[in-house]
């Protein structure tokens, strides 16, 4: 069964974006594991984005996304339902099977829907924080699986926009080859 799961990358101190929405903190961070008895756990996003059969996301994360849409221009999600939450007239991304839905609605108006477009796959919430804010605050946040990298931002875009209304349970923790460590938990209920 479809699981809904905030997948994304946050500093050290808990941001998935400065707050100009820029991530170079991430996509530019190369780092290593040194330590002794750290044994770093195999995959990572490839692993995850099997998984996932269909996705949603807020527009400025989709805007992002349309801006780095690399060399050849394609969506990189293409063969996924992707649902974009706005209520402003958005770009559609260029190319075949592209199948992206722009939409004005509560979440807990869409959840059905996505999750018969994951099939037996996962729903995954892109981004950002204000967008699984409110899956979470409707009570549909089933896992979030956050990559911690060990930068310091000081400030910007918050993993959540406001204080969750469950507690979490820690379900794995995987440290990375990059240094990285991925922290699995599933909400309460």
């Amino acid at each position: 069964m479809a699981r809904t799961v905030y997948y994304c990358a946050a500093s050290l101190d808990g941001y998935i974006a400065e707050a100009d929405d820029t991530i170079e903190w991430l996509t530019g961070y190369d780092g290593s594991v040194e330590g002794t008895g750290i044994e770093p756990a195999p995959g990572g996003y490839d692993d995850f984005y099997e998984g996932v059969g269909a996705l949603v996301t807020g527009s400025v994360t989709y805007e992002w996304l349309l801006g780095h849409l690399g060399r050849d221009g394609d969506w990189p999600y293409r063969g996924r339902p992707t649902w974009v939450l706005s209520s402003r007239d958005l770009p559609m991304p260029p190319g075949e099977g592209v199948d992206v839905r722009i939409v004005e609605a509560a979440v807990a108006d869409l959840h059905d829907e996505m999750l018969a477009a994951a099939g037996e796959r996962d729903l995954w919430i892109v981004g950002g924080g204000d967008v699984a804010s409110q899956f979470a605050d409707a009570g549909l946040l089933d896992d979030v699986r956050v990559t911690v990298v060990p930068v310091v931002l000081g400030g910007g875009k918050p993993l959540f926009e406001r204080r969750l209304p469950g507690a979490m349970q820690l379900t794995d923790v995987l440290p990375r080859s990059n240094g990285m460590v991925e922290l699995d938990y599933a909400m309460r209920r």
